[in-house]
């Protein structure tokens, strides 16, 4: 048998190690491709997941708004036992989610800012309804302050009333007459929900959640609704209207028995020294609030929304949020 020269098992072995790092290379780039592949691939089907859901959303929104159209053409009045008021919820496979809150059936901070003066009946009842919910007396100022920083407020209210500032000169300047009579900018940004108050300090989740069946922002100022509203916002409205006493008025209220108008709502409290005129406690509502969530197979989007609702028009989007 011939033996091999050492050269050219040398150049065999030199030979095979070449095969195995071409195997080896081989190999790396077939995986990064199929890692590659792997990759666009779940990044297509997150997208589809994505274009899904925002259907899903976009169709539980338009189901929401019409819901709230035909409440309003069958019934003037606005209340619990209405279509709205029900879990709403996609017809085609279940695949989204929701409630409508009344956001009338809560106190409105916009209200302690009216017509460029703060509203002292208002952030009365607003102190008092913090301490029925058990949020602190101070935070209560920390939140009114909060709020009435994001609007502009007149700096005399006393001397515009009183019609002194009729003649007034005002050029414009800072040391004209007039000057002191303009209304104070806001000096801080409008506040669109709760979660915004979570800058002011003392507000946590625990407060947070406390104030959100009972307190809501929006963007004008708004009277309560009596057919909606938790037995905590009507004591705090109604001066003199203790909790045991609204909770029994709502019991009988949500019995059936709805408010038909504002002086129904007034004869039930029983209360003769109140006067109709200064209770702002209606009985319909225009501002609601969509609470929903679109569900794919390892997906969930959730969706908040304020809605408003006009006698004529279809209820119109102000404001949405969309988060997973």
């Amino acid at each position: 048998m011939k033996a091999r020269s050492p050269r050219a098992a040398k150049q065999e072995g030199m030979a095979i190690i070449s095969a195995l790092l071409i195997a080896a290379v081989v190999a790396v780039i077939a995986a990064g491709m199929l890692s590659r592949e792997t990759v666009f691939t779940r990044s297509l089907e997150a997208e589809q997941l994505r274009v899904q859901g925002s259907w899903q959303l976009r169709g539980g929104l338009e189901l929401s708004r019409q819901v709230l159209w035909e409440a309003r053409q069958r019934d003037p009045l606005t209340h619990q036992a209405q279509a709205w008021a029900q879990p709403i919820q996609s017809a085609r496979g279940g695949r989204f989610d929701g409630r409508l809150e009344d956001e009338q059936g809560k106190f409105n901070l916009r209200n302690l800012v009216s017509d460029e003066r703060i509203d002292a009946e208002q952030m009365e009842g607003f102190a008092r309804l913090c301490e029925m919910i058990g949020v602190k007396s101070v935070v209560a100022q920390r939140i009114a302050q909060r709020v009435i920083s994001s609007y502009p407020r007149l700096q005399n209210p006393e001397r515009q009333a009183s019609g002194a500032l009729q003649g007034t000169f005002d050029s414009g300047r800072l040391t004209s007459p007039g000057a002191a009579d303009k209304p104070l900018p806001a000096t801080r940004p409008m506040l669109r929900s709760l979660d915004d108050l979570r800058s002011v300090d003392g507000v946590d989740d625990e407060t947070l959640a406390r104030l959100a069946p009972h307190v809501t922002i929006l963007p004008a100022n708004t009277w309560i609704n009596g057919n909606t509203a938790t037995a905590e916002v009507l004591a705090s409205q109604v001066p003199g209207l203790s909790p045991q006493r609204a909770r029994g008025l709502i019991s009988e209220r949500d019995s059936g028995q709805w408010f038909i108008n504002r002086g129904d709502f007034v004869n039930r409290l029983r209360m003769p020294q109140l006067v109709v005129a200064d209770i702002k406690v209606g009985i319909t509502s225009e501002w609601f609030l969509l609470l929903g969530q679109a569900r794919n197979d390892r997906r969930r989007v959730n969706l908040t929304a304020l809605l408003h609702r006009s006698e004529l028009d279809m209820p119109q989007v102000i404001w949405s949020r969309v988060g997973v």
